[in-house]
């Protein structure tokens, strides 16, 4: 497997365009030095270091359902904010797709 930056473009209204943006952002930077430093300090071997990442990471979607962390509820009460602050059944059905579609994300982790 190879690691790589993820470089690409997406539509206004991609679903996933946060997920996208964020892919971008964190693949920037090159894992391995830190991983190999770990693997290094703690006899680990740095494949082993990179499943328990990987594992870490895909089951961090259903403690974020049990858990709600602050980005997420903090993002969930912000679009109902908005839907309210505007007042009109558009913008509640805007902010219900949101709401839908953040929920649908969080599932995604939880799906085998």
């Amino acid at each position: 497997m190879k690691l790589q930056p993820y470089h690409d473009s997406w539509a206004a209204d991609d679903p996933h365009a946060n997920f996208k943006a964020e892919v971008a952002c964190y693949s920037a930077a090159d894992p391995m030095p830190t991983l190999e430093n770990l693997s290094r300090g703690t006899g680990i071997p740095v494949g082993c270091l990179v499943r328990y990442v990987l594992v870490k990471y895909a089951a961090s979607g259903s403690e974020a359902l049990l858990a709600m962390q602050p980005v997420v509820f903090r993002q969930m009460r912000e679009h109902v904010e908005r839907a309210e602050a505007e007042g009109s059944d558009a913008a509640r059905l805007r902010g219900w797709a949101a709401l839908r579609d953040m929920i649908s994300w969080l599932g995604l982790a939880r799906e085998p």
